[in-house]
């Protein structure tokens, strides 16, 4: 895999810096330009391949030119064989042009990377800057009975934030996570000067759902987790599996007018509310609430989403 932060070649770096500004800029000509100088002296630089193809995007859009998209796709391509854990999350940019063959838009390993960075501005960005409430709202959203839960699951808990929210209704709370550097911050962190987490446990959601005891949750939670996964059935199948007869699940998501699941521009996923209906369904859960919320905010408007509470009726 290539090294992310630098090429190794000082010329090939600054030529990279003046092409992600001109990307910044909206002056893709430029952007593309530059970034083919750097690949000139530095050809197996990821970040660079993947630059021009966003680059080579852009043009695309703004002169409606097939052989530029097609050129933007040879591009992302080319990161993606340096880089085929992408890292990067270039498989996001080739699903949107319709390309990827078949995989996952959002590798596990993106995921890791993007989480690993941006852990320790993680709470200040989300919750001042992006006005980030969706812990609260989960927790608002369950019913008051049960008063307390035996056992709950917070998946994808990140530093914590829906634990702290949830953990006076809470008797022994699990969380998990893909990034080693927001379990740093969740394991930190206290309740009553106990840690906040019984336990932590690093990994992805869906392998530690298949590892953990069926019929052995109350209550799993999941705030702005689902927002990184296409199809929910999959998921929603799993927490059926691990929760109790009567046990709740209760998320947020990123929703849209249309059908199935849409990958936008920031890179996650809205779920309509017809795809939510489905996945529930077909994983033997009751859905209890599914109705508007508006979990954060970007670029200083609401993002469109929803709260869902489901209930375990399958015995």
């Amino acid at each position: 895999m290539a090294t992310q932060h630098s090429s190794g070649d000082l010329l090939a770096d600054r030529r990279y810096r003046y092409a992600e500004a001109c990307l910044a800029d909206g002056d893709h000509a430029g952007a593309a330009d530059l970034a083919e100088q750097a690949l000139e002296i530095a050809p197996r630089y990821a970040p660079a391949w993947l630059l021009l193809g966003r680059a080579r995007e852009g043009l695309a859009v703004q002169d409606g030119d097939p052989a530029l998209r097609a050129a933007a796709t040879r591009a992302y391509a080319c990161a993606l064989d340096i880089d085929p854990d992408d890292t990067l999350g270039v498989r996001a940019h080739l699903v949107r042009l319709g390309e990827g063959a078949g995989l996952p838009a959002l590798s596990p390993a993106y995921v890791r990377a993007l989480f690993d960075g941006y852990a320790p501005r993680f709470e200040r960005h989300l919750v001042d800057g992006l006005g980030y409430v969706g812990p609260q709202l989960v927790r608002d959203a369950l019913p008051p009975v049960p008063e307390r839960f035996e056992a709950a699951l917070d998946l994808g808990c990140g530093t914590g934030l829906m634990g702290a929210a949830i953990r006076d209704r809470v008797g022994h709370l699990t969380g998990v996570d893909l990034s080693p550097g927001m379990l740093t911050l969740a394991r930190a962190k206290r309740h009553h000067g106990q840690p906040l987490y019984d336990r932590l446990a690093e990994g992805d959601l869906m392998a530690f759902l298949a590892g953990e005891p069926p019929d052995s949750a109350d209550l799993c939670l999941a705030a702005d987790v689902l927002i990184y996964v296409a199809d929910l059935g999959p998921v929603l199948e799993r927490v059926a599996r691990v929760l109790r007869p009567g046990g709740l699940a209760a998320f947020t998501v990123q929703s849209h007018d249309g059908d199935g699941a849409r990958l936008g521009a920031d890179g996650r996923y809205a779920h309509a509310d017809s795809h939510i209906t489905e996945a529930a369904s077909g994983a033997g859960l009751e859905i209890l609430m599914l109705r508007p919320a508006d979990v954060r905010r970007e670029g200083g408007r609401p993002v469109p989403g929803r709260i869902v509470v489901l209930h375990r009726t399958r015995q």
